[in-house]
C-alpha cells in the first residue's frame, strides 16, 4: 500500500504535490509527501508561493513527526489568507473577527441595558400601583399595602441611544 500522499498508477507510486509542482521524483521519504496529497495541488502551491519550498521544508525537518501536521495546518491557512490579502494576510482576518467581537459586544451591552431599564419600569410600575413584585397584595397584609403605597422611586431612568456613534449610552435621570 501506498504512503499517505501518494496514489498508486499501474503500480508506480504517483509524486505528491509539493514533486509535482516542484517537477522532481518523489523519493519513499519525501517530507511533503504525508501533508500534500497529489489530489490538493493547490494546497502545496500556495504555500510555495508564501514560503517557499526550501523553507517549508527545513521547517518540516526540524520538527518532531507529531507537530508536522499542525505545523503544515498553519501554513497552509496563512499562506490562503495571504493570497487572498497578500497585505495584512491572517491578521486581516483576526482583525476583522475582532471587529465583529466589539459590534457585538456592544449590542449585548444594549440590550442587557434595556434588560434593566425595563426591570426598573416595571419596578416602577409595581410600586406606584401599590403593588410589589416579589410579594403580591393579594396576600391582604396591611404592612404590605402600606410598604407598596411608600414605595415611591427617587428618579426614573430613561436610556437614550445616540445612533450615531452606535453603542454610547446615556442615562438621563427624571426628578
Amino acid at each position: 500500500m501506498a504512503p499517505k500522499g501518494r496514489e498508486e498508477k499501474q503500480g508506480a507510486p504517483s509524486p505528491c504535490a509539493a514533486c509535482k509542482l516542484l517537477r522532481r521524483r518523489c523519493a519513499q521519504d519525501c517530507v511533503f509527501a504525508p501533508y500534500f496529497p497529489a489530489d490538493e495541488p493547490q494546497k502545496f502551491a500556495n504555500v510555495h508561493k508564501v514560503f517557499g519550498a526550501s523553507n517549508v521544508n527545513k521547517m518540516l525537518q526540524e520538527l518532531p513527526v507529531q507537530q508536522r501536521g499542525d505545523a503544515v495546518s498553519s501554513m497552509v491557512y496563512e499562506a490562503n489568507a495571504r493570497v487572498r490579502d497578500p497585505v495584512y494576510g491572517c491578521v486581516g482576518a483576526i482583525s476583522s473577527l475582532q471587529q465583529q467581537i466589539d459590534v457585538l459586544q456592544t449590542q449585548l451591552a444594549l440590550a442587557q441595558a434595556e434588560v434593566v431599564h425595563l426591570k426598573v419600569r416595571q419596578t416602577t410600575s409595581f410600586s406606584h400601583h401599590g403593588l410589589s413584585p416579589a410579594s403580591p397584595s393579594n396576600s391582604g397584609s396591611p404592612s404590605s399595602k402600606l410598604m407598596g403605597s411608600q414605595a415611591r422611586p427617587f428618579f426614573d431612568m430613561d436610556m437614550t441611544v445616540d445612533q450615531a456613534s452606535f453603542g454610547e449610552t446615556m442615562w438621563s435621570s427624571s426628578l
